[in-house]
């Protein structure tokens, strides 16, 4: 028996509950707490007439709902507060609820503390999905039974009385839901981190520190997997409670996973090798670095075998350098979790031949300088789009300026369709079109799986003959 879980059902019992936001992992949750005995009542800015599909089964259920542009007005007299990730914690609203008494916390920050399983969790601005799915991949394979959760695969919260204690739990963690963490999970990963979502964050210091909650609250037992390559996660070394372990691609280190003569290194007590990097099915330098965190993150928990298994047969994660078809001879790939100038540079020396590529969306704040050299090295042509269109474009002739360059064709498009269509044309037989736009889609899409959808959808129904 779950003893943590049980005392929280108790407690939580006859409390007022406020639920902010009913996205996909708060539903669940309202459902759960309601059924667990606690008064609901769930906030969201959407109003009735969008929620109408589902709001009958959750009102038949006795929860209770403040909808609409001032939705949080009501926010008064609640025991607990449930946060919504995308939501920061210091809204007026929510800040005075906490002065009259309540207490702020979120799905997942209940579900780390509750969990009875050990929980490897990872976190970084690019490689957080992969990185996961291999994690979860590798210890299913081990043969352990394994949940994935967190940002990605189905919320954990309602599976909490199923999970036991010899079973394995991975988690992908955005900085949204650690920003008020106070818990961390056993085994910490973080990828890399570069400037990102700084449209919601108030500095870059705000958005490391939220990072470091993955392992700040560890104990002597924990274990922390940090990218030695990445100037910031290396400076977190000297702050870490458990065992560090480090992996690389350019220097071999005292503990983690390195590359020596293009082969995976893994090193602690001894030294094993893993694979030759040319076995691996994954597409480029940032995937070997994301199989590199995974084995830091398993061993010794995972066989030697079932590493090298999984590493040589993972095809990766929809969005993500995803190859959607060739027609005409000119092959197409959906990377729209490129939603940072970092994540694009990655995807684009992903391949051996220059690309064209279809780029642009809503502007998080970020600085596209570094991407004027990689578009002149890796880019046949610039196909823009969207609010970042203009700052793109910029770093790119900025750079080719500089070097005394001729530009590639750059064409502005304001909509998915006449893109796919522009970058068909100016793609060559044996041609490659890449849509990672280098920002998030909030300007066009719900996210970036709705935005590489639709791309995946009009390039399935092109012809095959180019006009």
């Amino acid at each position: 028996m779950n003893l943590a879980l049980e005392s929280f059902k108790k407690e939580i019992k006859g409390k007022q509950v406020a639920v902010l936001g009913f996205g996909i992992s708060n539903r669940p949750l309202a459902g759960t707490l309601t059924d667990w005995g606690a008064f609901v009542t769930v906030f969201d800015k959407k109003k009735e007439e969008e929620l109408s599909d589902i709001l009958p089964d959750y009102i038949k259920r006795g929860i209770r709902f403040s909808l609409g542009e001032n939705y949080l007005d009501n926010l008064k007299g609640f025991d607990i507060i449930f946060r919504t990730p995308g939501m920061r914690f210091d809204l007026p609203q929510i800040t005075t609820a906490l002065h009259e008494g309540a207490e702020l916390t979120s799905e997942i920050e209940v579900f780390v503390k509750l969990c009875p399983a050990k929980i490897y969790g990872v976190t970084g601005s690019d490689g957080k999905t992969t990185t996961s799915s291999l994690i979860f991949n590798m210890l299913e394979k081990q043969g352990y039974s394994c949940y994935l959760g967190g940002n990605i695969g189905t919320p954990l919260f309602e599976k909490l009385g199923g999970i036991k204690p010899d079973d394995r739990v991975v988690l992908e963690l955005s900085s949204f839901q650690l920003h008020t963490m106070k818990n961390s999970p056993h085994v910490a990963v973080i990828t890399n981190i570069t400037p990102n979502h700084l449209d919601v964050h108030k500095s870059m210091g705000e958005y490391i520190d939220a990072k470091k909650n993955i392992f700040r609250y560890q104990t002597s037992t924990g274990r922390v997997v940090l990218n030695a390559d990445n100037p910031v996660t290396a400076g977190f070394l000297s702050e870490v409670p458990g065992k560090p372990v480090l992996f690389s691609s350019r220097e071999e280190v005292i503990c983690g996973a390195f590359l020596r003569n293009s082969r995976i290194v893994y090193r602690d007590t001894s030294e094993v090798d893993i694979l030759p990097i040319e076995k691996i099915k994954l597409p480029g330098m940032h995937n070997v670095e994301n199989i590199m965190a995974a084995v830091s993150a398993v061993m010794p928990e995972v066989s030697i075998n079932t590493i090298r298994y999984v590493a040589q047969t993972f095809k990766g994660v929809e969005h993500r350098i995803e190859f959607v078809r060739e027609v005409d001879g000119v092959s197409f790939y959906n990377n729209s979790i490129g939603t940072s100038p970092t994540r694009t540079i990655a995807s684009l020396k992903a391949f051996n031949r220059k690309v064209v590529l279809i780029a642009g969306g809503y502007d998080k704040n970020l600085s596209y300088d570094e991407m004027g050299e990689v578009l002149h090295n890796h880019a046949s042509a610039l196909v823009l789009m969207g609010d970042t269109a203009q700052k793109i474009e910029q770093a790119y002739r900025k750079y080719i300026e500089m070097v005394g360059a001729e530009p590639v064709p750059i064409i502005r498009i304001s909509e998915m369709e006449a893109a796919v269509t522009e970058a068909f044309l100016l793609a060559g037989n044996g041609g490659i079109v890449l849509l990672s736009p280098a920002s998030a889609s909030f300007d066009m899409y719900a996210n970036f799986m709705e935005k590489g959808n639709h791309f995946k959808d009009i390039v399935n129904g092109l012809t095959g003959k180019k006009k």
